[in-house]
């Protein structure tokens, strides 16, 4: 149920109390909103007048806003965010149906969006909206349909449709290994490159291979694409997902600075809240994502 008219402020006088919040004086709000000093100071007054709490003091000839107009313009912003959110979608979609992904970068970049225009071909009447993300997503905060989720199904209250498992490789600029790749105990020689999420992927990788490391350190990075670029400028070698290396092999960038791929921990899901219909554009989605093998 939508709330009483009473409580509905008109756009224009949030817009105007948003404004002053966030440029600090009327006369800057009013410049920005293509508006008189006077005519922010009576969208204030009236928005004043009709929450009956007092939103702003005057300051000699200007106005500050008080705590409760500070608090409300921090809400207000949220809304006309969402507000403008909510408009771009419909403007973008049109007559068709939308589905937002959250997406981690480089899976969605080089594993997903490559797979969604075969998607987007097999159903035109569907708009894929994706919304990259390094840190955790909350379907309840966040307005998504579904996410991508790395790992385990470690995720409560989420359905899952597992993707890919992902293999890794040790991968350099060409000038770091010129007589190709090298061995394990060679490598622990070689600078060598880490991402923030995957804490220990080096030592756990020299494990697997035979070869125990402690203490790897070395360049950090917060994403897969930041750290490839790192390892062509030269800077080290890094552990890459093999959608990743391989994209960059071909460019001829990067060359693997071992021989094989090896299994990594963590599984690629789509996952979406288990308590929600998943309406018809996901529906869709996991149908062909299932039908893709």
């Amino acid at each position: 149920m939508i709330a009483p008219r009473r409580f509905l402020p008109s756009i224009s006088s949030l817009q105007a109390l948003e404004a002053v919040d966030r440029l600090g004086t009327a006369t800057a709000a009013a410049q920005e909103l293509s508006l008189t000093h006077s005519a922010v100071s009576r969208q204030l007054k009236a928005l004043e007048d009709q929450i009956g709490v007092a939103l702003f003091r005057r300051e000699g000839k200007g106005l500050a806003l008080t705590q409760s107009g500070m608090a409300y313009a921090q809400s207000v912003r949220g809304f006309l965010n969402d507000l403008a959110r909510a408009s771009l979608k419909v403007r973008a979609s049109g007559e068709r149906s939308s589905l937002n992904l959250g997406i981690l970068p480089a899976f969605g970049t080089h594993w997903l969006t490559p797979r969604l225009r075969a998607f987007a071909e097999a159903h035109p009447e569907i708009t894929v909206n994706l919304s990259t993300r390094l840190s955790p997503f909350d379907f309840s905060r966040d307005k998504l349909d579904a996410a991508i989720h790395f790992g385990a199904r470690n995720w409560q209250g989420v359905e899952y449709l597992e993707l890919s498992s992902e293999r890794v490789i040790p991968a350099c600029a060409p000038q770091l290994v010129p007589q190709g790749p090298v061995s394990q105990q060679e490598l622990l020689a070689l600078p060598l490159l880490h991402l923030e999420s995957r804490p220990g992927a080096w030592e756990e990788w020299f494990t697997r291979n035979g070869c125990p490391g402690a203490r790897l350190r070395g360049m950090l990075f917060d994403q897969f694409a930041q750290m490839a670029e790192a390892a062509a400028l030269g800077f080290g070698v890094a552990l890459l997902p093999d959608f990743l290396a391989e994209a960059e092999f071909r460019r001829g960038r990067l060359v693997p600075a071992f021989a094989r791929y090896a299994a990594a921990e963590g599984t690629y899901f789509l996952v979406w809240p288990r308590l929600r219909d998943p309406g018809r554009p996901l529906q869709a989605l996991i149908r062909w994502l299932q039908a893709q093998g």
